[in-house]
């Protein structure tokens, strides 16, 4: 299964290849990590059932793959708040070669090899997707109320979120691949069912875990590609933004850690993404023995980065600070597995797509006392310029 990734079909092309071989055979379509997961440049299952209200096992026998919404009103969410589904098996790409791995031993079946085999780069596939901007007056009137909620003291710092809302006109794994292929992020993510489809591009690394280490990388600080990504390191609002919200990361992982154990190897380094800069630092932590991925999860989701400090009193005034359930935007998508695998991106530059082909985009940023209401807008048309401007992809329809 070695493939000369310079010359051979991409990750992306082979997950196109599951999608009409399971379609074919009527089966559940695949699921695809693309970018940095679980030690690999892609992790796909070649087909997997996805249903409402999976979440992680605790400690997995086999593969589950899934998304796990934002959990402020989440009765509202356009797709099901928790989607998820457990296989025997996967696909993982690394230095340009397939690997299977089975928790049973199962073999590669048939069909998916053969599909694997003969993934290639597609034809161009035609699709359009038409976007509506948010109301700009209404995120800076949410933007001051959390500007005035950090003056009363209520807050130190939360993260404004709005939406765009769009549609479909076209497949949505080619709006997925087509997107992922030009953008290049670090934790691309697909998921599909009747329920809807995820299409994850995401930049940022909530939860990695193997057995009992794991770290989180949050990413507070945003600059766009043009700027000097020199100015983003200098930014006081920016560098207090990041350290807030490392703190509120430490004390979620201390909560599940072994006494002493939590660090920070890496902090405020300066990352591109597509379309801007960020910073990113990294918490690490030992777990305690008994702490599985239940427990992990109680303690640091939501995400820090996309809620606030104190996170639960930020939770509470988002919700009635913003507009719209956020759904999957600002949770998580990824991966559990044996030997305690568990790989989750932080599910921002992430859209929602429903089954008729309706379109949400989330975008928002962290407030401190140093933010501007305009620039705090600016920096979400910054985030979502890398989707919403891909609007179209003008080949011929596929089937």
């Amino acid at each position: 299964m070695t493939r000369d990734p310079a010359r051979g079909p991409s990750a992306l092309d082979v997950l196109r290849s599951f999608h009409a071989a399971a379609a074919d055979r009527g089966l559940p379509g695949p699921a695809g990590l693309i970018g940095d997961w679980a030690d690999a440049d892609a992790v796909i299952a070649p087909s997997i059932e996805l249903v409402p209200g999976l979440a992680p096992p605790d400690r997995p026998d086999g593969y589950w793959f899934g998304a796990l919404g934002f959990p402020v009103r989440a009765e509202e969410s356009p797709l099901p708040s928790v989607v998820g589904g457990v296989t025997d098996g996967v696909l993982t790409l690394s230095h340009g070669e397939w690997s299977w791995n089975t928790a049973t031993g199962a073999p590669l079946p048939d069909w998916a090899r053969a599909a694997l085999e003969a993934a290639a780069p597609p034809e161009s596939r035609r699709w359009s997707a038409e976007w509506v901007s948010p109301d700009r007056d209404r995120h800076l009137f949410a933007v001051q109320k959390c500007l005035n909620a950090i003056a009363d003291g209520e807050v130190y710092q939360a993260c404004v979120c709005t939406q765009f809302h769009g549609q479909l006109d076209g497949r949505p794994i080619d709006f997925f691949a087509d997107i992922a292929a030009a953008t290049a992020p670090a934790k691309a993510a697909w998921l599909s069912g009747g329920w809807g489809s995820v299409a994850s591009f995401s930049p940022e690394s909530f939860l990695d875990r193997r057995g009992d280490r794991v770290t989180s990388s949050p990413i507070k600080g945003t600059a766009p590609a043009a700027a000097d990504p020199a100015v983003l390191a200098a930014s006081t609002k920016d560098v207090a933004e990041n350290v807030m919200i490392v703190d509120l990361v430490r004390n979620d992982l201390g909560r599940v850690a072994r006494t002493g154990s939590v660090t920070v190897p890496d902090l405020l380094t300066v990352v591109g993404a597509p379309g801007v800069w960020h910073l990113v630092s990294t918490v690490a932590a030992t777990l305690r023995a008994e702490v599985g991925n239940r427990s992990l999860l109680d303690a640091a989701f939501p995400p820090a980065s996309v809620t606030g400090t104190p996170k639960i009193r930020a939770a509470e005034l988002l919700a009635d600070w913003e507009d719209h359930a956020r759904g999957i935007y600002c949770g998580a998508v990824g991966v559990a597995g044996p030997g305690g695998l568990l790989d989750l991106n932080v599910a921002i530059r992430t859209v929602a797509v429903g089954p008729d082909g309706g379109l949400t985009l989330g975008v928002g940023g962290g407030i401190t006392i140093d933010s501007s209401p305009a620039a705090e807008w600016q920096e979400c048309l910054d985030k979502a310029a890398s989707i919403v401007g891909f609007t179209v992809h003008p080949g011929p329809r596929s089937r």
